[in-house]
């Protein structure tokens, strides 16, 4: 049986939220406009975190935020995103939960409602080989600003994970499945494997898992 573990990113793994914290590292750098963007910014994490913004929504705020640059042009920002925003961020509770699964030889996969093009130097950072994130629509030799295919949230991570496996031959059902989260927004996703941690929750998603025996842990430490 294939032991399979997943872990969200934002506010799991990471102390804050990827989506936020690349639009205030592009406010400090002039790339977004603080007096337009900041208070936007602001409600729609607010938003998030209590379930009540839709996943198009959602996902369409940010991967604009990618539009009017070319890849090559974006690279070293995101680069200095993942040295000094990001990775600073990652406990090392964190990391030792990762390290831990993956010395017993899982299949480790970090699935994410924020977009690929920010989380998966993050990914490759933390030793997680497999990513699944909301995708960018491609516009000539950058980005369109548009969110692609189906989101990776909500009921999305669902079924972007069940294709994700059934391109390699494995069903959900058949695994030894875990996922770490915090966000009451992975509910679906936590309802559908095995094995469910709650990972510094929400106020919703601790009282889920008061409510379904599910373990609650903490990695900001």
């Amino acid at each position: 049986m294939v032991a399979l573990t997943l872990f969200d990113l934002d506010h799991t793994l990471l102390d804050g939220d990827s989506d936020v914290l690349w639009c205030e590292f592009l406010m400090d750098r002039g790339v977004l406009d603080r007096d337009d963007f900041g208070a936007r910014n602001a409600a729609m994490d607010r938003d998030y975190r209590a379930g009540t913004v839709s996943a198009q929504d959602f996902c369409a705020f940010y991967v604009s935020t990618l539009a009017g640059r070319s890849l090559d042009a974006w690279q070293p920002l995101r680069r200095v995103f993942l040295d000094e925003v990001v990775a600073p961020r990652i406990k090392p509770a964190a990391r030792a939960l990762v390290q831990r699964h993956a010395e017993a030889g899982e299949l480790l996969v970090m699935t994410t409602a924020t977009n690929r093009f920010i989380t998966e130097l993050t990914a490759a950072h933390l030793g997680l080989p497999h990513l699944i994130a909301t995708e960018c629509e491609r516009l000539g030799d950058g980005f369109s600003g548009r969110p692609a295919g189906t989101l990776n949230m909500r009921e999305g991570k669902v079924a972007r994970l069940q294709a994700w496996l059934a391109e390699r031959q494995i069903r959900l059902d058949e695994c030894r499945s875990t996922l770490y989260s915090d966000s009451i927004n992975d509910l679906p996703l936590m309802s559908a494997v095995k094995h469910a941690v709650a990972v510094d929750p929400d106020p919703r998603l601790q009282a889920e898992a008061t409510a379904r025996g599910w373990p609650v842990i903490s990695l900001m430490h």
